[in-house]
């Protein structure tokens, strides 16, 4: 397959093209063309995912902790479990085994970055990039069309993730891989998309808050407080993400509830649809009041905090460098 070389000196052209190859027929030319902004979208697409690896890899624990806070909402009988109890079982699983714990579901998790992130942020910046302004930031219309368009995708990956969790309680150990992919064929891989309408939402919920509103958030933070204090990236990342957790937590706690109770049902047992999901939510709340509501409300804050300020500041650093290696090696276009 040829290729063009890549220039060395900077060209009076609008935009560089870093290949010329076959797969113009598949990926547009300017797919891998420096931008206005510096980069090229596959650059920014690569940012993306380097910053959603080191926040997958920093939040798993929590990750971890929350889903079982949630998951033993009720008994092995099926009956209600008060939180506070609930929480205590969940501890009780990290002491015993605290590195199992919290590495648990972490490798469907980093595998998932590519089966998952690839689709989202494809298709959020496919949409940014062809359909709307593609030097402005990504926008609410991006964000919608990601998030229904990459629910499929995203679903199965999450559904492994939750069943390696979810009989920590019984054997102590991580369901493994493979087990959950064998139960799953019996049935003709229909459990793998348990709890998709629920993720819609909750993906829709997280590209507005976090990849929408965190950033602008965070722009007009440095703009405002930055520039009058000694406040870096990294500090006015956290206030933004400090100030979207919350908004983003009330929006989504009770859609992962749904998707938990749904995703961790037995694979050979009869699913759960949304419809009971919803009753055993309400179920939950009738018996604990607003505690039943937004179990793991807190640790999802703190969550998503992490989360946020981890992917931004990951993506961040990784565009830099980008752009730093196209002006070192003079593939930055003139601007007119």
């Amino acid at each position: 397959m040829k290729t063009n070389p890549i220039p060395t000196t900077p060209s009076t052209e609008p935009e560089i093209y870093l290949t010329h190859t076959k797969m113009d027929s598949i990926v547009p030319k300017d797919y891998f063309s420096i931008r206005k902004n510096g980069v090229s979208q596959f650059q920014v697409m690569t940012a993306y995912l380097g910053g959603s690896a080191f926040q997958t890899i920093v939040d798993n624990p929590v990750t971890a902790y929350r889903q079982l806070v949630q998951q033993y909402a009720k008994d092995l009988a099926g009956k209600p479990v008060d939180p506070k109890i609930a929480s205590q079982e969940a501890k009780q699983v990290f002491r015993n085994s605290p590195v199992s714990a919290s590495l648990s579901g972490l490798g469907p998790r980093l595998i998932g970055v590519g089966f998952k992130r690839v689709p989202k942020f494809g298709a959020l910046l496919g949409i940014q990039y062809f359909l709307m302004d593609p030097h402005a930031d990504v926008g609410l219309v991006a964000a919608t069309g990601a998030s229904i368009l990459s629910a499929p995708f995203i679903n199965p990956v999450r559904m492994i993730e939750k069943q390696q969790r979810a009989y920590f309680k019984q054997t102590g150990a991580e369901k493994p891989i493979m087990e959950i992919l064998r139960e799953s064929a019996a049935k003709n891989f229909k459990p793998l998309f348990r709890g998709t309408i629920p993720l819609m939402g909750h993906s829709l919920a997280s590209a507005t808050t976090g990849l929408v509103g965190q950033p602008q958030l965070q722009k007009w933070i440095q703009k405002e407080i930055g520039a009058k204090s000694d406040f870096g990236s990294f500090a006015t990342g956290l206030i933004a993400s400090s100030a979207v957790s919350p908004i983003y937590v009330m929006m989504t706690n009770p859609l992962s509830r749904l998707e938990v109770i749904m995703q961790t049902s037995s694979i050979n047992g009869k699913s759960i649809g949304v419809t009971q999901a919803c009753k055993e939510v309400v179920a939950d709340s009738k018996e604990f009041g607003l505690r039943g509501i937004f179990r793991g409300q807190g640790l999802g804050i703190a969550k998503a905090i992490i989360s946020l300020t981890m992917f931004h500041e990951g993506r961040i650093f990784l565009t830099r460098v980008w752009k730093n290696h196209n002006e070192r090696n003079g593939y930055l276009p003139e601007l007119k």
